[in-house]
């Protein structure tokens, strides 16, 4: 299944199911969330209560002087309502704040996990730029919708709620039928426009990921660039999507424009409409000044929440939006999964046993074919073949990166699939022709063989890769920057740290896939000495590309576009003249002409 992060946004997207994605971890918290809910309650009941008070003060100061006492209880009133907003309104805040940062670290440890728990295949299609900017919006957006959700839109609609029955109670149906009417146009109107908006909305955030992905892309690959003289080449690609990006944001804003005006319009409307019939009620006699005021003061209380409301909604639908993407991760699927229960592989020497091995890629794309052979305890079995003849998957199906097709791979007569994939990675060790390091200091990338491992145990596999004479003469020793993927190192000191991480993890099993071939000879044979003494007494499968460096192997496999086609010693796949002898000629050739050329 291919996974891009660059494709185009879903055009029917399910918010319900998305908001259901997240609820079972806000519930996590159902405590903190019930308490929450009851200070909300508590503090939207106190701030209707407000204009109440406040007509019975104005009604009581508008008597006859004669009349005129002092509204104690309603002034302490007033004052305890406005106390209790206020109070309720914070604790409500402080409950839910770690609902909200719980939520989203509990998100985002899972989705890293399942990152990794995801299949090679997924991540040889992502493009890190844009998986990286849909998980930072994703994550943000969580934020958004939680805290706008709980403290603007339940509130709001709490509020208007009372406030609708209160104007029912206490006046004609006609204020209740204003009051509503107005915020079904207002809502009505603006899920109508949004739903317009949402298009820009997608198209934004797709051409936001395209152009970080190409500049990710980009800078990864930097020296490429230079090597090229493309320069200007990639700032164009990246200039082109960020130009498309300005039209959809343009596009974004005028209809934002359209949708404001339009929201204006409707509760200045509604705003007059409630007016004009309280001022008929004075005129009438029918109502109060008080009862102005407490009409004026719902109606102020309403319209700055009510405003924000349509700003909120758009927000939440943009959040909505973007945690999209970041929950479609966690739905997409592990290809390689252990078992339920699966027990921990445990051995100290390991025999691999490779039986009728079929595999693809793809399903029209097969790569072996009935591949056996097996690598007794302690023994060293060397892969070989041209470039493209399945030997870096015989690795990769080692560490179980991908399920072989046909077929079973055993340690000690254990099919891997039958044990867990980390207690099997942790059985193995390997030396990669590309050794890519993290950017930090030579002392963490060492350690990250063993994170456990104490400072001596590091260094002592450092002196043992014989690179520790070399990290001293450095000005920080082992705090030493590597760089991007450690590009301030050469190969050869990169091999080495490779070297000595795999000795600190101390595996029964190692996996030697082409480390030397991209070195000079001198460096070459230096390294192969060391990779020599790692091996001894372990199970070892180098996959080699120089013939030379292979030669006390006890035994060679020989592959040809997937196949087996010879296998033996060195000697006797000398002797038998087939593929192997007529690579070791050409080899030794080429060395020979070599050597001419330097003499």
């Amino acid at each position: 299944m291919k996974f891009s992060h660059t494709g185009p946004a879903p055009k029917n997207r399910d918010d319900i199911q998305t908001i259901k994605s997240l609820f079972p971890y806000i519930w996590q918290f159902k405590e903190r969330v019930l308490l929450a809910m009851g200070c909300l309650i508590a503090a939207k009941v106190a701030s209707v209560m407000l204009p109440l008070y406040l007509k019975d003060i104005v009604d009581k100061l508008g008597m006859p002087q004669t009349m005129l006492v002092l509204p104690v209880a309603a002034l302490l009133g007033y004052g305890f309502a406005r106390l209790s907003t206020s109070v309720f309104g914070e604790l409500r805040d402080a409950l839910f704040a770690r609902v909200t940062q719980g939520s989203i670290r509990r998100i985002a440890t899972r989705l890293f996990k399942h990152l990794f728990a995801l299949s090679m295949r997924f991540h040889l299609q992502r493009q890190t730029g844009g998986l990286s900017r849909d998980i930072e919006r994703g994550t943000k957006g969580i934020g958004f919708l939680l805290n706008f959700t709980v403290f603007n839109v339940l509130p709001t609609l709490l509020e208007i709620g009372m406030v609708a029955a209160v104007l029912l109670w206490r006046y004609d149906l006609l204020f209740a039928v204003v009051t509503i009417g107005t915020i079904l146009a207002y809502i009505a109107f603006t899920l109508l426009v949004t739903e317009k908006r949402m298009v820009y909305r997608r198209s934004m955030n797709d051409l936001d990921s395209k152009a970080n992905s190409k500049a990710i892309d980009a800078l990864l690959n930097y020296e490429t660039v230079k090597y090229f003289g493309n320069e200007n080449y990639e700032i164009e690609r990246y200039d082109r999507n960020l130009e498309r990006w300005v039209d959809s944001a343009v596009k974004n804003q005028v209809s934002l424009n359209f949708l404001n005006m339009g929201q204006g319009l409707i509760i200045t409307t509604g705003v007059t409409l409630l007016l004009w019939l309280s001022a008929a009620g004075v005129v009438a006699q029918t109502m109060t000044v008080g009862d102005v005021v407490l009409v004026s003061a719902y109606l102020t209380q309403l319209y700055a929440p009510l405003n924000f409301l349509g700003f909120v909604y758009r927000e939440i639908k943009h959040a909505l939006a973007d945690m999209e993407r970041m929950f479609g991760l966690l739905k997409e699927h592990e290809e390689v999964a252990d078992k339920a229960g699966a027990p921990d592989l445990k051995a100290d020497q390991a025999g691999i046993q490779f039986e009728h091995v079929e595999f693809g890629y793809e399903p029209n794309r097969q790569i072996l074919f009935d591949v056996n052979f097996c690598i007794p305890p302690g023994k060293t079995l060397a892969v070989v073949g041209a470039s493209g003849a399945g030997k870096s998957t015989l690795s990769r199906l080692m560490f179980r990166f991908y399920d072989v097709s046909e077929g079973a791979i055993r340690i000690n007569g254990t099919d891997l699939r039958e044990v867990s994939q980390e207690s099997l990675r942790r059985h193995i060790g390997i030396v990669p022709q590309d050794t890519v390091l993290f950017n930090d200091s030579i002392l963490y990338n060492i350690a990250y063989g063993n994170p456990d491992a104490s400072e001596e145990d590091i260094i002592r596999a450092a002196k043992a890769a014989q690179i520790h004479d070399f990290v001293m003469s450095l000005p920080e020793g082992y705090q030493t920057q590597v760089g991007e993927r450690g590009l301030k190192l050469s190969g050869g000191e990169k091999q080495r740290v490779a070297i000595a991480r795999t000795l600190l993890k101390d595996p029964p099993i190692l996996i030697f896939d082409e480390a030397t071939s991209a070195l000079d000879t001198h460096t070459e044979r230096e390294i192969q000495d060391e990779l020599t003494q790692i091996a001894r007494d372990r199970t070892t499968l180098i996959i080699a590309h120089r013939l030379s460096t292979i030669v006390d192997a006890d035994e060679i496999l020989v592959l040809d576009h997937g196949r087996v086609i010879e296998q033996g010693s060195h000697r006797e796949l000398l002797l038998l003249g087939g593929r192997y002898a007529q690579m070791w000629m050409m080899q030794q050739a080429g060395q020979d002409d070599e050597a001419v050329v330097q003499e």
